[in-house]
């Protein structure tokens, strides 16, 4: 019996892997002297290559040990079999990369764009003096993630087919349409992960924290669920009171509310969806549902943009992944709410006026805002107090009079005139 082939790595220079970097660039850009860059069997390990544009190159079997890709573009690049374990790919773009047998342990994706990427199994091999195909050494089977941090990772409709990923953090990740079947997510934290429409056939789910995960339209035969506690996952079951024990249509409800708004209370009803399960409205934009009384609702993925809330209880409402663009907020009670991953941009979240000498600023104090989208926003005045905006997107919203101090604000990304005024937010920011 022949013996297994080695696989022989061409270690590269910092200088040498930036160089050929550059030429990629070149390439990419359209620029004369450009060529397209070929890692394949290269021992990149320790290098840095943060913020590099690398879309489409070659790092087939590559060694990428400790290597920082941060922030840099690496769509379509090939990654099959290469050792990722404890890169660094925190925000990096690995959109429909081929990630196929790659080792990720213990590996930073907090942030990373893998839309579409395939993490599927994979094996090296090369023909032989006969035409046989022999399986290379070089530790290449199913992609591995074990203890890897995916947290807030985009992972919409990746392939992670039969892919191992033990311990692995998923929380706030996006996972919609994820192929996870026969995955081995022993122990995985999905907190917060949104699982909508995912395959989890088959997988190896056993003692996996799913507090608060979205599990809406998953297909679950066959997995294992042992030790696992699915009571605050949202699936099709109702989360609260359901539209249909109302006892009246809901939109003759909302109706009652419209009228009661733009007569300033002389006719119709102010609406009380109290614990509400509002799912099934699927589209309230550009309503008019101000002084709403909605404590506790289910408004996920609701389309609620430029609706006018103002003065509304949304006080521990669920509104994770709802599209919020350009909605009147101002002086809404949204304590304890769910808003991650919501689209808030240009959101009026500032104090709404009820005379000339008071002003109701909006609640947010311990609500969850974490990878939420506030660019543009109107936070002025707000009560931010032990809210949590890690990840979120401030960029150009207006903060002033507004006190972060006790706000979360882990990897946030924040105006810079608030960076210049408070130099310590800089540092909790890029934490």
């Amino acid at each position: 019996m022949m013996p297994t082939p080695r696989i022989t790595f061409s270690k590269l220079t910092q200088k040498q892997a930036v160089a050929a970097a550059a030429r990629h660039e070149m390439l990419y850009a359209g620029r004369m002297g450009g060529a397209r860059a070929v890692f394949a069997f290269c021992d990149l390990s320790g290098l840095d290559l943060s913020g590099r544009n690398l879309a489409d190159a070659d790092f087939t079997g590559a060694i990428l040990e400790e290597t920082n890709f941060a922030d840099a573009r690496l769509e379509s690049a090939s990654f099959f079999g290469a050792d990722l374990r404890r890169a660094n790919l925190a925000a990096a773009s690995l959109r429909r990369a081929d990630m196929r047998g790659a080792c990720l342990r213990g590996a930073n994706l907090i942030g990373a764009d893998l839309y579409e990427a395939d993490l599927r199994e994979g094996t090296i091999a090369e023909k032989d003096r006969f035409g046989n195909l022999r399986v290379m050494q070089h530790d290449v089977g199913p992609s591995e993630a074990t203890s890897a941090l995916l947290n807030s990772a985009n992972l919409e409709r990746a392939k992670m087919t039969g892919a191992i990923a033990v311990q692995a953090d998923f929380t706030d990740a996006i996972m919609r349409g994820c192929r996870l079947a026969r995955a081995n997510l022993r122990q995985a934290n999905f907190t917060g992960a949104n699982l909508e429409n995912a395959d989890l056939t088959g997988c190896n789910l056993t003692g996996a924290d799913m507090t608060g995960a979205i599990l809406v339209g998953a297909r679950t035969s066959c997995a294992i669920f042992d030790g696992v506690d699915l009571s605050t996952a949202l699936t099709e079951q109702p989360a609260g009171r359901e539209i249909s024990k109302l006892g009246v249509p809901i939109a003759d409800v909302l109706e009652a509310h419209f009228r009661w708004v733009e007569t300033d209370g002389r006719e119709g009803n102010p609406a009380d969806l109290s614990g509400m399960d509002l799912r099934e409205l699927k589209n309230l934009a550009h309503r008019s549902l101000t002084a709403l009384i909605a404590p506790g609702a289910t408004l996920y993925g609701l389309d609620l943009q430029g609706v006018s809330l103002q003065g509304s209880n949304l006080q521990g409402a669920d509104l994770r992944a709802t599209k919020l663009a350009g909605a009147d907020l101002r002086g809404a009670n949204l304590s304890g709410a769910r808003l991650s991953n919501a689209d808030l941009h240009d959101a009026k979240l500032g104090p709404l006026m009820l005379s000339d000498a008071r002003l109701l600023p909006t609640r947010l104090d311990g609500a969850q805002v974490r990878y939420a989208d506030l660019r543009g926003a109107d936070l002025r005045r707000a009560c931010l107090t032990e809210t949590d905006l890690a990840y979120a997107n401030l960029g150009d919203a207006d903060l002033r009079d507004t006190d972060l101090g006790s706000a979360i604000l882990t990897g946030a990304k924040l105006p810079i005139t608030v960076m210049e005024t408070i130099p310590s937010l800089a540092v909790a920011s890029s934490a």
